[in-house]
This record gives C-alpha cells, structure tokens and sequence, in this order.
C-alpha cells in the first residue's frame, strides 16, 4: 500500500518530541494557584472552556495557554488575584518556552534513513516562533524538504498542503499522534495515515471510538516506520 508514496509528514508534539507534558505540569501548577478560589476540576474545566472559547483568536500554543490560563484565573478569583500569581503564570510559561528539545526514541533515525528515499515534511500547527525554535533545536530541518505550520489540521488544511507540495492524496502519508488532527482528516482524503499514540493526549484531540475507520496503520513507535517504508 506504500509503493505510491511521494511525501512522508510527520506532525512535530508527541510525535517527533514531548511536548503535552508541559502542558499537564503547567495546569497542575494552575490548578494549585487556584486552590483559595475553587476545587482542582473546576478550575481544569474552566481552563479547558477558556481554552476552547479563545481558540478561534489566539490559536495553539503555549502563548494562547498563558493567556488563558490568566484569563480563567482572573473569572475564577473574581478579579481578586495578585499580581504575583499573574507573574507565576508568566514565569511557567516562559520555563516552558525555553525548554530544550529531546526527540522521542527513534526519530533521528527514522528521518537519516526515509530522507534518502523520501520528500520528508513537517506538518504541525502551534505558534509560528515556537515551532520554528524547536525544529531549529531538533536538528532535523536539515532532512526536510518543506516545513508547514497550520492554522487547523483539517480537510481543507491538508488539501491546501497537498495541492503546495504537488501530490496527489495517494503520494502522500501523515504520521502523528492524534487522530482527530493528523489522521482521520487524510484518511478522509484518501491518503495514508499512521497513528502513533503519544501516552498523554489533550482533551480536545480526543475522538470518540465509533468515528474510527481501518483507514490507517496503529503503531507503537516511531521506528516501526521502517518496517513498511
């Protein structure tokens, strides 16, 4: 089923290095800071809702989660909080930006040995300086031939990808993480897919079990990839 494929994307978070893990400490975090105001899963629900509410403005990222994350903080203490749980807020995320980029087991060589038979592409979606900052520190960038930072990892996003790159949806192969973002969207399409689930998920990249298909391969490392390519 691989004898057509062209390009091979990969998503960037929990695919190619850890990144939801931040995201867990940093609501721990805010959830504690929390704890005058409300109970630990009323302040994760009213972070999430805030979240979701901003994401046609702010997008992904760790910005639009700081931003969110003082948001709720600010409806959740009634306009009551200091400004040092303001500048705590800051500092993790500031912490969070700066850490250093570890790829996940596998990668490097998945990339050194598919880059000599394969266009390799980056397809992921975040905030533009932050996920140039990690492929710069990742040491990958020198094995692909495109890097896309998408706005939404949808049906049209990945068309308008596809007609960049100048293949055909039979060409083309996505591995990530999620299903909802990085496979049923090019399944849909009628390309391939490899799903390789990261141990932690956000919420909202959650897809209820009854909208699966068999139209894509499950894997539980990235180095599988060179069984089949």
């Amino acid at each position: 089923m691989m004898r057509n494929i062209k390009i091979v994307a990969f998503d960037a978070d929990d695919t190619l290095w850890p990144n939801e893990d931040l995201f867990r400490e940093a609501e721990e975090l805010f959830c504690r800071l929390m704890q005058p105001y409300t109970d630990k899963d009323k302040a994760k629900e009213a972070l999430f809702s805030t979240e979701i509410n901003n994401l046609p403005l702010y997008g992904y990222g760790i910005k639009a989660f700081m931003l969110s994350m003082i948001e709720t903080a600010l409806k959740l203490s009634g306009g009551k909080m200091d400004s040092a749980v303001t500048e705590q807020i800051i500092s993790t995320g500031r912490a969070m930006l700066n850490q250093p980029v570890k790829l996940l087991p596998g990668a490097l060589p998945v990339f050194k040995t598919l880059s000599a038979k394969y266009k390799l592409v980056v397809a992921t979606k975040g905030d533009l300086l932050d996920q140039e900052r990690k492929l710069n520190k990742s040491g990958l960038t020198k094995y692909l031939h495109h890097i896309e930072i998408m706005s939404e990892k949808n049906i049209r996003g990945y068309k308008t990808l596809m007609r960049r790159l100048g293949v055909m949806p039979q060409e083309f192969l996505m591995v990530g993480n999620s299903l909802k973002s990085d496979i049923m969207p090019v399944v849909k399409l009628g390309a391939r897919a490899v799903w390789i689930p990261y141990s932690l998920t956000w919420q909202h990249e959650n897809l209820a079990t009854d909208k699966l298909s068999n139209g894509f391969i499950k894997m539980d490392k990235i180095a599988d990839l060179l069984k089949i390519l």
